[in-house]
């Protein structure tokens, strides 16, 4: 139990994370849709390839765009990308490794589908069965009354009725499905060996000081709007506990009971509400808040973490009748 309690903090405090069990996942339900989708061959010459084709491609695009929806980066990418400039300058570099962070997981899922319909094979072979020439196999039917091409197209469809115990559509189908399954391993060969190089040859070109500035800032980003929304919320609710509370008592008739004061009471009704006003940040009407949240839009805080050393007091000046200051508070 205590091992299962640190993976989920682990997940829940790195975003990088959870974004590649979601990209998994992806993938996972892009194999499951496949194996469960019932592919059935139109088998009609002027339908075959588009159909097929349609069936290779159109999923793909959904999943790459439901990746991109779902990946926390893209949200991050596209604020530091729009935002005003404000204090703080724009960071091309972390917008460019957003980018490619966010590109390369929504891609994984659309490429299982693909390298799934390229193994397999029968998508392949309803859409280039009417390529085959025919002259390369025996026991081609001839006494249908079809033309060709009509012929090769019902390749695909094994219960016609003009393919009952042949061996040509056997013979034609081995073939295509043969170059689907070379087509989609030398795919896969393809980018294992691009990520091995881009893994070997990038530390020889790029500067690595350069890159752990540019991770590190992108690291920020999305820790900053965490913690900024986390802020938000914790605001929010000590926020709607403050209203709740002055309605209810609002609506209290004054009263007043005198009971002896406990010992163990230390703090006092001031003290309390001080404590509610620090969780405040001073906020404490809905102007105040738009405004901060403006602010925090169009000009957000520069880098500079020294300005905390800073924080406004309040000083209480006690004087007499006369207006003479006596002593002063902090």
């Amino acid at each position: 139990m205590e091992r299962l309690k640190l993976v989920l903090q682990y997940f829940q405090s790195n975003s990088e994370s959870i974004s590649n069990v979601i990209c998994i996942i992806l993938a996972l339900v892009s194999v499951k849709l496949y194996t469960s989708f019932d592919f059935n061959c139109p088998c009609l010459p002027q339908y075959n390839k588009l159909y097929s084709l349609g069936v290779m491609i159109v999923p793909p695009i959904i999943l790459f765009f439901l990746g991109v929806l779902v990946n926390r980066h893209t949200g991050i990418m596209m604020d530091e990308w729009m935002r005003p400039v404000g204090n703080r300058t724009k960071n091309p570099a972390a917008v460019k490794y957003l980018f490619s962070a966010m590109l390369q997981r929504a891609l994984l899922a659309p490429m299982v589908w693909i390298l799934v319909t390229l193994l397999d094979g029968k998508i392949f072979i309803c859409a280039f069965s009417l390529s085959v020439d025919p002259a390369l196999f025996s026991g081609l039917p001839n006494n249908t009354g079809l033309d060709v091409i009509k012929i090769m197209a019902k390749v695909p469809c094994k219960e016609d009725i003009i393919f009952r115990n042949s061996s040509f559509r056997k013979a034609v189908t081995r073939y295509v499905r043969c170059y689907s399954q070379a087509i989609g391993w030398s795919v896969l060969l393809f980018l294992i060996v691009l990520g091995a190089i881009g893994r070997i040859v990038k530390p020889c070109i790029d500067d690595h000081g350069t890159f752990l500035q540019t991770r590190y800032w992108s690291n920020y980003l999305d820790v900053e709007q965490k913690l900024f929304d986390e802020t938000c919320v914790l605001h929010a609710r000590d926020f709607a506990r403050k209203c709740v509370v002055q309605f209810f008592e609002d609506m209290r008739e004054d009263a007043v009971i005198r009971l002896p004061y406990p010992a163990f009471i230390t703090n006092t009704k001031e003290e309390w509400q001080d404590e509610e006003e620090e969780r405040l940040h001073g906020i404490s009407k809905q102007e105040q808040m738009d405004q901060l949240l403006n602010k925090w839009y169009y000009s957000k805080p520069e880098l500079d973490v020294t300005r905390i050393a800073y924080r406004p007091r309040t000083s209480v000046t006690w004087e007499d009748r006369d207006g003479k200051p006596l002593f002063s508070d902090v």
